[in-house]
């Protein structure tokens, strides 16, 4: 039998269900197996379920054949204590502690949390150097390590994953300060590494020395597949001539892994981010669902010592996005002709995400764009309106570094604040906001430098899938599956000409103009919903009949005001709202406005 380590106390894991039975007792052993995990020896007498969760064997193999050996060895029988339950009739060594306690429950079980001390104290927090707290879930990259897959050569096969520190001096230990990892690696590298790459390397290091942890989840690529274990040990610094794996830690890798194309987009988000060590704990939740069906999470979750109140993590992070789909009483409110129509723009937003919204002035595309965002959205607290100019730049859209007033010393400096996008997809991006549809609205998005406001944006809202290197932050971000953005667009503006080849493929655009509906017929509805008169719409048809120019004629929002119906206002209007832009539109060619788009002279032919 291996020797006990004497430092560690006596170990307990409490079974789900086992109300009136003893729990199981186990230590922690010095001896490691072949890849460095710690072995874990559970006594004699311990208690184990009886049954396994249906789908233990497809994700957990290992720990099924070996309660089913122990089974057939006579080493777990029924007990005769506590009927309906098995025991352990000698002592059992296991690969690790979460191996013993898969076994044990039959069903997956993270060890290193849940054996406790008397005092309720977690096995991780006895283990020396590591970071205190949750258990974190992890990237590693290892596919192309100066051109060798390490995934498939090394790390599947010997359960293990590295990292390369080829010049890393030795004697590095685990749990060494970011401080002294930043000295060691300017000494080490400073003559082969740029400063950004010494940086680099500093935070991956640190992560793979001091923030991981035995029961933390690791996951790696390798040929279009994503491979998911649990770290098993502690991290040590080989002197393998190898240098491309001299950090290593030992790992229990799952069986088989998970096709990249069919993972949750928030995930490939995350994988997408381009370092060696990436902590992935924000979808740990949708690491944790792979491969399980909705049944089956709910199984687990049956065994589960857990408040029945709360969503099960890998199930909420499935709960999907939806748009709803407008109804009659939404198309009656925004006097639209046809519920049809909007659910058109519906399903355009759903597909692209992105859309415009265009035509001349007096459209109405931003009250609808605002009215169908809040909608879609579930109300006015998922909505945020900005407004372009030729001013508005990166800095004010996303984020910048902009002067602000210490509220205590009164000094002023410049520091790093978020814009509206930014705002708007961090609350997007929340825990709990994730199927909940956020929406953007750019009102007259064609009136800046789009190219010069977007920046690195550009990317990302074609590919929702990816991330990218922020300017300023410097941080890996993605925009989230549940951000829309509407943008409107005044066509009279000529500086629709700044909306390049780009602009247009990353948005939907659909057309708000009084020659057609929803527009043509929008005035006259309005009116008859307000118990009025129906000249002020015929006038408004004479008037778009005599212009050319379709960018240029006038829509019905002008009419829709209360002035309009006070004694002489619909001619104030006229007047001074909509001949001033005919006025702009004729400018230089000698037309007599008054006389030809004048309320006289429109009322004449309507007798």
């Amino acid at each position: 039998m291996t020797e006990e380590n004497r430092q560690y106390p006596e170990f307990r894991l409490r079974l789900p269900g086992s109300d009136g039975i003893d729990r199981a007792r186990g230590v922690l052993l010095d001896e490691t197996g072949t890849n460095g995990s710690r072995k874990f020896l559970v006594r004699a007498g311990s208690p184990a379920r009886d049954h396994v969760m249906p789908s233990l064997g497809k994700h957990f193999k290992a720990p099924t054949k070996r309660r089913e050996e122990l089974r057939t060895q006579g080493v777990l029988v029924p007990s005769v204590r506590w009927p309906g339950w098995l025991e352990l009739t000698g002592d059992v060594v296991f690969g690790s502690p979460s191996f013993a306690a898969v076994v044990l429950v039959g069903a997956p079980r993270n060890g290193w949390e849940e054996w406790r001390t008397e005092d309720d104290r977690p096995l991780s927090d006895f283990m020396s150097g590591v970071w205190a707290g949750p258990n974190r879930t992890w990237l590693v990259r290892g596919s192309n390590v100066t051109g060798l897959d390490l995934v498939q050569r090394l790390w599947l096969s010997e359960g293990r994953v590295t990292l390369a520190a080829s010049r890393l001096r030795q004697g590095v230990r685990q749990g060494v300060s970011k401080d002294e990892l930043r000295t060691l690696v300017q000494e080490d590298y400073e003559s082969t590494a740029t400063y950004s790459q010494r940086q680099q390397l500093v935070e991956d290091l640190h992560a793979f020395l001091s923030r991981m942890k035995p029961g933390d989840t690791v996951c790696t690529i390798s040929g279009g597949r994503l491979y998911v274990g649990e770290i098993t040990g502690e991290a040590e610094q080989t002197e393998s001539e190898d240098r491309r794996s001299n950090l290593r830690r030992p790992v229990e890798w799952q069986p088989t892994g998970f096709p990249y194309d069919d993972l949750p987009e928030e995930l490939q988000q995350k994988l997408s981010v381009q370092h060696d060590v990436v902590d992935l704990s924000a979808v740990q939740a949708h690491v944790e669902g792979l491969g399980l069906t909705d049944q089956e999470l709910a199984e687990e979750a049956g065994v589960t010592e857990r408040d029945p109140s709360t969503e099960i993590p890998a199930l909420a992070a499935r709960r999907e996005l939806e748009l709803p789909r407008p109804t009659e009483e939404l198309a009656t409110d925004l006097l639209v002709h046809d519920a049809a129509w909007l659910e058109e723009v519906r399903d355009l937003l759903w597909d692209e995400r992105q859309l415009v919204l265009y035509g001349p002035p007096g459209t109405g595309k931003t009250h609808l764009a605002l009215k169908l965002a809040e909608f879609l959205g579930g109300g006015p607290e998922q909505v945020k309106l900005v407004q372009f100019h030729p001013s508005y730049s990166y800095e004010d859209f996303f984020e910048g570094f902009r002067p602000q007033e210490d509220p205590e010393t009164r000094e002023v400096a410049f520091r790093l604040t978020a814009g509206p996008l930014r705002e708007l997809a961090d609350l997007a991006s929340r825990e709990g906001n994730r199927h909940i549809p956020h929406f953007l609205i750019i009102d007259e998005i064609n009136r800046a430098n789009l190219a010069k406001v977007f920046g690195e944006l550009y990317f990302l809202l074609e590919y929702r899938n990816k991330s990218v290197r922020l300017t300023y932050s410097g941080d890996d971000f993605a925009l989230p599956p549940n951000l829309f953005v509407i943008g409107t667009m005044n066509t009279a503006d000529r500086s629709i000409a700044l909306v390049d080849a780009a602009m247009r493929r990353r948005f939907a655009f659909v057309e708000l103009s009084p020659r057609t509906e929803p527009t043509s017929g929008l005035l006259r509805r309005w009116l008859e919903r307000e118990g009025r008169d129906a000249e002020p719409a015929d006038l408004l048809d004479a008037l778009n009949a005599r212009i050319d120019d379709p960018d240029f004629r006038i829509g019905p929002s002008y009419l829709m005001k209360k002035g309009v119906y006070r004694e002489g206002g619909l001619e104030r209007t006229w007047r001074t709202k909509i001949l001033p832009l005919l006025e702009e539109h004729h400018y230089g060619e000698g037309v007599d406005v008054e006389k030809r788009y004048g309320l006289a002279a429109l009322r004449e032919p309507l007798g």
